[in-house]
């Protein structure tokens, strides 16, 4: 018999409890959406997020006092450094370390839930900037072409869904990674659910760069039978029941200096118009006359503290309960409404998953019954008017909440869109995405644009620039990024899946 001391724990004794893996699959978990741990703070989730991200998808409004910020296209490059150096410490760099575990103790199921995890937090990635490194990471430093990236998504994924799908076969309730899973508390069903609805985003993404693609990933995802996030029980947040946080919006809002952001005039001024219930469970009424006031992005004044006192609106967010959420259960059908108009087999028509999108968008935000909200064909976005400056601004957009079926494609596809946009708030890269991807909704250009002519004002920042770091660590990575990309390293370059005609 073989000595063993008792008082240590075995290589066996690791690989059954998934000891070895599980810290590093928490991390990832706290680092697809930056949280405060400890490690990670706030205000990483700040500069990181919030001030480029939360402002492009006409979320949040920067009011900071600088004169010179993301708001404005003035890039921080320590800033831009985050968004990229956070994922890849966060996200990649414990993927790596799972990977090699369960290889080596062959667990194949934790190494497809990892990898679950890593497309969940890498796209938002690839989004921002373009080529990133991925497909080869761990032996290459070089810089991936979106397109290839893309397809590597789609092969994990699809890879993912059946290790896992074979493994909670014959039961429902199989459970993997438990006292490390903040998400679902190690249900696999679950996790399936999230990884086919995962793979149904990405391929709406890629719609217009490769519709053939676009249309065979969204079919196996809706045709997959482990099923769909369908229902609020089933979307991907943060437990405050398994995990002790707060959602970093909320101490930025309330707790950074006088309150370093507000909401964004552009949802605050759609949502208001459209009589929207759901308004009050996102934004608090200004104080001073019990409306809702935003701020828009880019403002450039000498008197901030008009912008973060009695005349504006803040972000309704309750420290202990409001959840980060990766993905909503509404988002789910509004994909699947998207793919039913473009003539995919979504096992459904466009207006039936649409307006189940916005049943259960309010059903996530508590706002009651949307029968009156979804017969409303008279409603549109309201006319912004600077409660506390000039800046105002009117929309074109005569976009209501009823579905119309004399609608053309574009009139449905910005319904559709429109009500996606209000549901994913406050998903800043998701919002942002979606921007780009179908030019909807109509959102408010910044006000001061500070790019010299780099960025379009009207057409809005497409990317995030490369990274000072990488340019002096990676010059040679950076460079193949950059031929990849196919144009300038600047906010104003399209990435591949942005090939829609504006």
């Amino acid at each position: 018999m073989d000595n063993v001391n008792p008082n240590e724990v075995t290589e066996e004794m690791m690989g059954v409890d998934n000891l070895k893996t599980g810290a590093f699959f928490s991390q990832m978990l706290r680092r697809v959406v930056i949280i405060n741990d400890g490690e990670r703070l706030d205000s990483d989730y700040q500069i990181a997020q919030n001030l480029s991200h939360d402002q492009y998808a006409g979320y949040t409004a920067a009011t900071l006092g600088s004169t010179a910020h993301n708001g404005q296209y003035i890039f921080q490059e320590s800033w831009v450094n985050a968004t990229f150096d956070y994922a890849y410490t966060g996200v990649m760099a414990p993927w790596q370390n799972i990977h090699r575990i369960a290889t080596e103790q062959g667990l194949a199921e934790v190494d497809a839930l990892a990898t679950i995890v890593k497309v969940a937090g890498m796209h938002r990635i690839a989004d921002t900037f373009g080529p990133i490194p991925y497909v080869n990471y761990g032996t290459s430093s070089l810089y991936d072409p979106l397109d290839e990236i893309y397809k590597k998504f789609f092969e994990e994924l699809g890879s993912a869904i059946e290790i896992l799908g074979n493994y909670v076969s014959g039961n429902a309730d199989a459970k993997l990674m438990t006292d490390y899973d903040y998400i679902y508390a190690g249900s696999v069903a679950q996790w399936v659910k999230f990884a086919n609805t995962l793979r149904l985003r990405l391929a709406l993404r890629v719609a217009y760069a490769d519709p053939q693609l676009a249309q065979q990933q969204a079919e196996l995802s809706v045709q997959s039978p482990y099923g769909l996030i369908e229902a609020t029980a089933d979307r991907a947040a943060l437990s405050h029941g398994l995990l002790v946080y707060h959602h970093p919006l909320q101490e930025i809002a309330y707790n950074f200096n006088a309150g370093d952001c507000r909401p964004c005039a552009s949802i605050v001024a759609y949502m208001d118009g459209l009589n929207d219930p759901r308004i009050g469970k996102y934004f608090t009424a200004a104080a001073e006359d019990g409306e809702y006031h935003g701020v828009r992005i880019g403002i450039s004044t000498s008197n901030m503290a008009n912008y973060q006192g009695a005349k504006i609106s803040n972000l309704n967010m309750d420290r202990n309960t409001t959840p980060v959420v990766w993905m909503t259960a509404a988002e789910s059908y509004f994909l699947r409404a998207e793919g039913a108009l473009r003539g995919w087999n979504m096992g459904g028509d466009a207006k039936s998953f649409y307006e189940q999108g916005v049943r259960i968008s309010f059903e996530e935000n508590g706002a009651g019954s949307a029968d009156s909200y979804l017969a409303d064909n008279i409603s549109t976005p309201k006319s912004f008017e600077d409660n506390a400056g000039s800046d105002n601004y009117t929309f074109s957009t005569e976009v209501t909440p009823a579905w119309d079926d004399s609608d053309d494609f574009e009139g449905k596809l910005e319904r559709i869109i429109t009500q996606k946009w209000i549901a994913l708030y406050p998903d800043g890269p998701e919002g942002w995405s979606e921007y780009r991807r179908t030019g909807y909704p109509e959102l408010m250009p910044v006000v001061v644009n500070g790019s010299n002519g780099t960025i379009d004002t009207e057409l809005q920042i497409r990317r995030l620039p490369y990274t000072r770091d990488e340019k002096i660590n990676n010059a040679e990575g950076v460079a193949s990024g950059i031929t990849a990309l196919g144009g300038a390293d600047t906010g104003g370059t399209k990435l591949w899946w942005d090939k829609k005609s504006r």
